[in-house]
């Protein structure tokens, strides 16, 4: 018996605007909220909206039987709110079938975990509550930021409370074993562990509409053939990908929406195959073996490592500095000021200064709003620079009160 486990990922970044260094100090608008709203509103007509109602559909039409998982970013959420209530009521609709798992996160789909723990710490927490204010909904099953994962990420989740963890099939770390099993991290025993089917995802996500892959086109027949193979070599299927693969990434004219509407119901003909949300296969089987990952995996590019967002010197230098004044910005208890600094914490803002040229190159180009790489750096390190200004003042503020108070006695 086959389990197939969709969990997609939505997640929509708060972009910068062209913040130039004469902005410094003399301006403290920092996002570009006219082109997060354009953005969000056009992928909603593209993607969130029409994939919203195939997936409800797909439950109606299956008796049920269909089944999805979802993370929502929290900074996903707020620009919904504020730019498309309608997405709102459309992931509402899904969660009220009891065919939806939500999954927990980090609120602002961040890197927290390599530079500060406690931050961390705060922003699952924040996630858990924002999904909790919209949703009346407990995740109990937990996928980092792009799915990085290693040993002592593993053990800090269990010690959370989670059920369980979501990281990629790397082959590295499975070695000789299949991603179609449900493991256990070796250093969490109590922590179920799904790990993705990168093969199949990415011939959903990636080469769907690749007119020289040599399975091009992809039906869902033939996907459904492949599946069933997994019958009696393992007993999930764990296809994870980004939302934004339908409509957006790849566009309607490609046959995707039909692709999927028609792919619940050839996978259901087979009376071994069923879907299941991750907390359902982890609640109905047991994990065959331990994984032992010493290093850090993520879902991105060929090496599925943290080249993607760490790999040059440009966003070491801006992701340590941003890391640096946590203690002054929770210090100095402006609202505001941690608010941006968190949402500088987007992982997509070291994506767009990755350098890297290799077979995964045109993927770094493709999302990139910038001209360059290094137009992303200079950007968010004049951002950077007038937070610090800014938090001097207050903290030249602060001194020159304590100072007159003292005078006062």
């Amino acid at each position: 018996m086959v389990n197939v486990c969709f969990y997609f990922q939505v997640h929509q970044p708060s972009r910068l605007r062209n913040y130039s260094v004469f902005d410094v100090g003399n301006n403290s608008r920092y996002f570009d909220e006219q082109k997060n709203k354009a953005i969000m509103q056009r992928v909603a007509k593209k993607c969130y909206l029409p994939m919203n109602r195939l997936i409800l559909d797909s439950i109606d039409n299956t008796d049920g039987r269909f089944k999805a998982s979802y993370s929502l970013t929290g900074i996903f959420l707020e620009q919904a709110e504020m730019h498309c209530p309608a997405i709102i009521d459309s992931f509402k609709e899904l969660v009220k079938t009891g065919n939806v798992e939500l999954l927990s996160e980090t609120y602002h789909h961040s890197l927290a975990y390599l530079y500060s723990k406690k931050e961390f710490d705060e922003q699952v927490r924040l996630h858990q509550q924002k999904i909790w204010q919209l949703f009346r909904y407990k995740p109990q099953v937990f996928r980092n930021t792009e799915l990085i994962y290693n040993n002592e990420i593993a053990n800090h989740v269990q010690g959370l409370g989670f059920k369980g963890i979501l990281a990629e099939g790397a082959d590295h770390i499975l070695g000789w074993r299949s991603p179609n099993f449900v493991y256990t991290p070796k250093t969490a025993p109590d922590l179920k562990l799904l790990l993705k089917n990168y093969k199949l995802s990415d011939d959903i996500a990636f080469r769907f509409s690749n007119s020289s892959w040599k399975e091009y086109p992809l039906t869902s027949d033939k996907f459904t053939q492949w599946v069933d193979r997994v019958n009696g070599n393992g007993s999930c299927v764990n296809l994870f990908m980004d939302y934004e693969t339908f409509g957006e990434h790849q566009w309607s004219q490609t046959g995707i929406f039909r692709f999927m509407k028609h792919l619940p119901h050839m996978i259901l003909k087979h009376p071994d195959n069923r879907f299941m949300t991750p907390s359902e296969v982890m609640d109905n089987h047991d994990a065959v073996d331990e994984i032992d990952a010493h290093n850090i995996v993520s879902w991105a590019d060929v090496e599925r490592d943290l080249s993607a967002w760490l790999g040059n010197k440009m966003q070491h230098a801006s992701i340590n500095k941003l890391y640096q004044l946590e203690g002054s910005i929770k210090a100095s208890g402006d609202k505001v000021l941690l608010d941006a600094w968190r949402k500088l914490q987007t992982s997509d803002h070291f994506y767009y200064m990755c350098t890297k040229w290799f077979a995964d190159g045109d993927v770094h180009k493709y999302f990139n709003p910038y001209d360059s790489p290094y137009d992303s750096f200079i950007t968010y390190m004049n951002v950077l620079n007038d937070i610090m200004l800014r938090l001097k003042a207050k903290e030249s503020g602060a001194a020159q009160g304590q100072a007159a108070t003292a005078q006062s006695f």
